[in-house]
């Protein structure tokens, strides 16, 4: 197995960041798309040996009355009721392709749809997802970070995740379906009793924990992404990769990044 540990985000300046990790999962990709210029000085201002995935632009997953709208600077164009929770519209296939182009160019390993938890299960829900993955260019690795009332149907994740899309969760709070890419991609959103606590810093038991699913994986998953999102996410990623490093099993088995 290949470990890569990281942050979602710089939580440092970026010259600091990439002398701790090599791995970083971009979040500006979701609020506004870059353009193409913009995408290629952005790679040009990261170390050519660094690993980044990104999450995808909010239009595809959030809805036009979702907050994070408002943070937008460069709206999309046409009907703005057909955007969002993966619905499989014209617009929102079409900003795909929008995503998919400046992935290439960021040079991209793995792009994040994270879907809000007003988008809940639904047997409609189900078929839209189904319809936009199916339709959609996989070139580039797919994930998909279903929330709310999702986890309660593993067995339509299960339909989306035999499509080679990657089952997106927090590991310490659900175990993913995994597929035949052998891929897991974990995101930490804290712990607490929703389903994100920004504010939480991970304890040492908590970390072992996690050290402890990553051993669940052996033998069964190739790459691993563990991608920390928390506000204290450069020191708690810091101190996880040191737990992992010094169990025997881990060190013995895996290539650590």
């Amino acid at each position: 197995m290949k470990l890569y540990v990281g942050c979602c985000g710089f939580p440092v300046a970026r010259e600091r960041y990439f002398r701790t990790f090599t791995l970083v999962e971009l979040q500006n990709t979701f609020y506004d798309l870059p353009t193409e210029d913009e995408a290629q000085r952005l790679r040009n201002s990261i170390p050519s040996n660094a690993i980044v995935t990104m999450k995808a632009w909010q239009v595809i997953t959030h809805p036009c009355t979702s907050p994070t709208w408002k943070r937008m600077k460069r709206k999309p164009s046409g009907d703005l009721q057909r955007y969002g929770y993966l619905k499989p519209t014209k617009e929102n296939l079409e900003a795909w392709e929008s995503v998919v182009r400046i992935a290439k160019i960021l040079d991209a390993k793995a792009i994040v749809l994270q879907t809000p938890p007003s988008f809940g299960y639904s047997e409609e829900n189900l078929r839209n997802v189904l319809e936009f993955f199916s339709t959609i260019e996989r070139t580039i690795l797919v994930c998909w970070e279903p929330r709310g009332t999702w986890r309660n149907h593993r067995e339509a994740i299960a339909k989306v995740v035999e499509l080679g899309i990657v089952h997106v969760t927090d590991l310490l709070k659900e175990d993913p379906v995994l597929g035949s890419n052998k891929v897991l991609y974990t995101r930490l959103h804290g712990l607490g009793p929703g389903e994100v606590n920004y504010r939480y810093r991970y304890t040492d038991e908590d970390l072992k924990k996690l050290c402890a699913k990553i051993k669940n994986y052996l033998g069964t998953v190739d790459v691993a992404y563990v991608l920390f999102n928390n506000i204290y996410m450069f020191n708690d990623a810091q101190r996880f990769r040191e737990i992992v490093s010094s169990d025997p099993e881990i060190s013995k088995n895996v290539e650590i990044h």
